[in-house]
């Protein structure tokens, strides 16, 4: 079991491919702000919603030095079509084995109709300039948290 983060802890080092072929990496974004959330899935409704608001902010992002990387269990491939549908301008990094989002405990049982299945919490960590984490929301529910996220950039 991986040990969880909590806030203050240092943010666990990850290289994942990203759209446009890519890869990225939590070193890259040393000294700057990095706003790294996990989703369950490209283009559900929720999913869709909270990209498209980090989109819409992407410039009060990057006016504060802060970079945003969405990550999930998509395939780089479902990310590009996704940003390309939706005009998503966020990172959209692929986990297919699920290790980054396990280490940072965003893989979890979840229950539907009574069912439980394992699967991806909505969530969002706040990762600072020098590494470490300065804000965790977990079971994020889309509406206002773009804004939450914005506002707790601006106090770094």
């Amino acid at each position: 079991m991986a040990k969880v983060l909590e806030q203050g802890s240092k943010a666990i080092a990850f290289t994942l491919d990203a759209d446009g072929g890519e890869k990225v990496s939590l070193k890259e974004f040393a000294g700057k702000p990095l706003v790294l959330y996990f989703y369950p899935k490209d283009d559900t409704s929720g999913c869709t919603k909270e990209a498209l608001d980090f989109t819409a902010r992407a410039a009060a992002f990057k006016k504060l030095g802060a970079a945003v990387i969405g990550v999930s269990k998509d395939s780089v491939a479902a990310h590009d079509k996704f940003k390309k549908k939706h005009k998503l301008n966020v990172i959209l990094a692929s986990d297919p084995e699920g290790k980054t989002i396990e280490s940072y405990g965003s893989w979890v049982e979840k229950s539907m109709y009574g069912r439980k299945y394992m699967g991806i919490d909505r969530s969002t960590f706040l990762i600072d300039s020098k590494g470490k984490i300065a804000k965790i929301w977990r079971k994020v529910k889309v509406p206002g948290h773009v804004e939450d996220v914005l506002n707790a950039v601006r106090t770094l």
